[in-house]
């Protein structure tokens, strides 16, 4: 009994920090339209800024400066967003595939700087040691899972009632302005560039906090971390889930990762030894056949859009 509750917790936890990476996706492109194919390496972004911030010191590695865990966080998210300003200012004139193409090539370019520069990310040995908060606050692994599932259901809860207030205000309702019409949301007197901009760094910001929660709960980051397929695991949970609407980007997380760790678990048992290497291919194929059930029998997934999406900019 104590392990299926100890199962149950560790998996609430991954579950959630990608579901608070979902949450930043969802303003992307769900209210905004943004089509970021490079979520992975902004968690990356913040998952190292976190570790950096919090960590031990480290010979022949930067860092090291054992700040409190909510500063790292703080810190992580500070990094990813300036990633992404300085991303934004360079791509966000281009449109759907183009957009995609380019920040897919951040995010592996990001991957590569991680791999080398050994300075700052301790390159392919990555960097260990990095303290979890809940260690000193509870006694063995079950106490330590159960308090640090309390603060990812905090931070998950503060990200998803904070998107909700933003993107049900006149700035929110701009973004889905922009969304359906960019050229009536401009003659309205909106900058669609400024506000695609924010929405790209907020969103971005929101991802480093998923990395940095990552980070802390499995006290290792390396460049392995981050490949990927975690971008495109994160995009299946928010069209599983439904895009533009936040209960669906959190619904979409559980579910995805709860049928990626089933099957895994039922591919360990029935694949011969010799083919486990493999195994990992096959989840890959599962999760992209749910993806394409979903986008042909329900294209706006488990939990649509709530509202109607006015085509005018409110002043």
């Amino acid at each position: 009994m104590i392990g299926v509750v100890s199962y149950l917790v560790f998996f609430l936890v991954i579950a959630l920090i990608l579901g608070v990476a979902v949450l930043g996706l969802n303003l992307q492109w769900g209210f905004t339209g943004l089509f970021n194919a490079g979520v992975a390496g902004f968690m990356a972004v913040g998952g190292y800024a976190t570790a950096i911030l919090i960590g031990p010191s480290r010979d022949a590695v930067a860092g090291g400066f054992e700040l409190p865990f909510v500063v790292g966080l703080a810190g992580g998210m500070v990094a990813a967003g300036a990633a992404a300003a300085v991303v934004g200012v360079a791509t966000l004139r281009l449109r759907e595939e183009y957009l995609a193409v380019a920040t897919f090539g951040i995010a592996i370019s990001i991957q590569l700087v991680a791999l080398n520069w050994e300075y700052l990310t301790g390159g392919t040995l990555g960097l260990i040691g990095i303290p979890n908060p809940a260690a000193g606050l509870a006694d063995g692994p079950l106490a330590r899972n159960v308090l640090y599932l309390g603060i990812v259901l905090a931070a998950a809860g503060l990200a998803y009632a904070g998107l909700g207030r933003l993107v049900q205000s006149p700035w929110g309702r701009t973004l889905k302005a922009i969304r359906e019409d960019e050229t009536a949301a401009a003659s309205l007197g909106k900058n669609p560039v400024r506000i695609r901009l924010e929405a790209f760094i907020l969103g971005s910001a929101i991802m480093g906090l998923a990395g940095g929660l990552y980070v802390g709960f499995i006290g290792y980051v390396s460049p392995f971390d981050f490949k990927p397929i975690l971008t495109f695991q994160i995009w299946t949970m928010l069209i599983v889930g439904g895009s533009a609407n936040n209960r669906g980007a959190l619904l979409g997380a559980v579910l995805v990762w709860a049928i990626w760790t089933t099957s895994g678990f039922i591919i360990s048992k029935v694949v011969p030894p010799d083919m486990m290497a493999q195994s990992g291919a096959l989840q890959a194929v599962l999760i992209g056949v749910v993806l394409v059930a979903m986008l042909l029998f329900r294209p706006r997934g488990l939990i649509g859009e709530e509202e109607h999406v006015s085509r005018h900019v409110r002043p």
